[in-house]
């Protein structure tokens, strides 16, 4: 059974996305690890992967530089206007989670054999399964 590595706290460091903000405690060593990456930015994981994608998607070759600024400049519009406010948002998650429960339920089950013949699923529901949450 192998033990977890404990890193000396003094060998941390913050460090803050130069993206989207997030702040993660990393060693410096990885810190200049991201930054040379990145052009001297240090970019989170979530971010590195949109900024990798967008140099992918971009259907011709650009620079890193070039696919920061553009995930940079999604990010600032989301911000700007396009994201609700958190209450907002939290209720259209969970409308949405329950829509999806809706739809898998409701709906026919594929047969793995053929996919273009459906067949409905051996264990049918009676009634939903959200009706105990209004009582």
């Amino acid at each position: 059974m192998s033990m977890p590595v404990q890193v000396p706290t003094q060998d941390l460091e913050s460090a803050r996305c130069e993206c989207c903000g997030l702040t993660e405690e990393c060693t410096s060593g990885y810190v200049n690890k991201v930054r040379e990456r990145h052009l001297g930015r240090w970019i989170c994981g979530l971010c590195a992967e949109a900024v990798r994608y967008e140099m992918y998607r971009s259907g011709w070759h650009i620079s890193i530089e070039e696919a920061i600024d553009r995930h940079v400049g999604f990010l600032e519009r989301f911000k700007a206007g396009v994201a609700p406010p958190p209450e907002v948002a939290s209720e259209r998650l969970i409308q949405a989670v329950c829509r999806l429960l809706r739809r898998s339920l409701d709906s026919p089950r594929v047969a793995v054999g053929d996919r273009n013949e459906r067949t409905n699923c051996e264990l049918g529901r009676s009634r939903s399964c959200f009706a105990a949450l209004g009582r």
